[in-house]
């Protein structure tokens, strides 16, 4: 599951921005002397797996003897020009599309003090493994004005890239945005990851939210995450559509929000 979920995190980058991944290549630092082989054996074997669903190809890669386990991958991709997805062209208008649930930081938080049951940790694997294919492939049909994907710095993080990069505002409706079960139970346990907290310090003075926005409800849209989903900026017109398309291909996602011209650069939480 380790290599699923970090093959999927490397490859959410190029489809994030609409394009098809190519080539893979493995980077592995391993303690060589500590651990057993097989569990980098295991490692590269899930990894393998999601490269093989994505139908890129692993060309080899590079591996070090180090410390602690760490494993990434470099993925080349391919995109027309005219058909590339920024996290900087959102429109007026648009409606922003979310492709999978957030407070993935929080719960593998949990499972690393013990603290979630083990149906909830498979369903928050579950999700941080599948891949962003079939989003990106659903919305190669359509006229995506922006995208990116959700990972370290979290939903109103790469949210607030695409406001400044847009040049536009964004609101965002904090209870139409999909969260895993017990996300907010154990935030309100104090079970909120460093990176959480940073990103919403990072934040603040720029995110107006509602005075009905607890500090809760504020750090669990700040949640840092790991393979998250893409983050889609469509023409209003087209967003029922879409969603049409992506439950067509078993995915569930959710309208969370709006751009605006007003308030450029800036986030709006209601």
């Amino acid at each position: 599951m380790f290599g699923q979920i970090a093959a999927a995190n490397a490859l959410s980058d190029v489809y994030a921005m609409g394009g098809k991944p190519i080539t893979v290549m493995n980077i592995v630092g391993f303690p060589i002397t500590t651990l057993d082989k097989s569990v980098l054996a295991d490692i590269l074997s899930g990894a393998s797996d999601k490269v093989r669903e994505s139908g890129a190809v692993l060309v080899g890669g590079h591996s070090i003897d180090d410390q602690e386990p760490k494993f990434g991958l470099s993925v080349t991709g391919t995109v027309h020009p005219d058909r590339i997805r920024s996290n900087a062209a959102a429109k007026p208008g648009d409606k922003l599309i979310l492709t999978k649930p957030i407070g993935i930081g929080i719960l593998t938080t949990a499972i690393k003090n013990d603290k979630l049951p083990q149906e909830n940790i498979e369903e928050v694997m579950q999700t941080m493994a599948a891949l962003n294919k079939e989003a990106a492939e659903a919305m190669d049909s359509f006229p995506v004005n922006a995208c990116t994907d959700v990972t370290g710095f979290g939903l109103l993080g790469h949210a607030m890239e695409i406001a400044e990069g847009s040049k536009n505002g964004i609101t965002i409706e904090k209870d139409a945005v999909p969260v895993l079960d017990k996300t907010r139970e154990l935030a309100e346990q104090n079970i909120i990851p460093g990176g959480t907290r940073k990103n919403h310090k990072w934040l603040a003075g720029r995110i107006d939210y509602d005075e009905s926005v607890k500090e809760i409800d504020q750090l669990i849209l700040c949640d840092a995450i790991t393979s998250g989903g893409l983050l889609i900026s469509i023409p209003e017109e087209h967003a029922e559509a879409l969603q049409k398309e992506l439950s067509n291909r078993n995915l569930t996602s959710a309208i969370i929000g709006t751009v605006t011209a007003e308030n450029p650069g800036k986030i709006t939480v209601k």
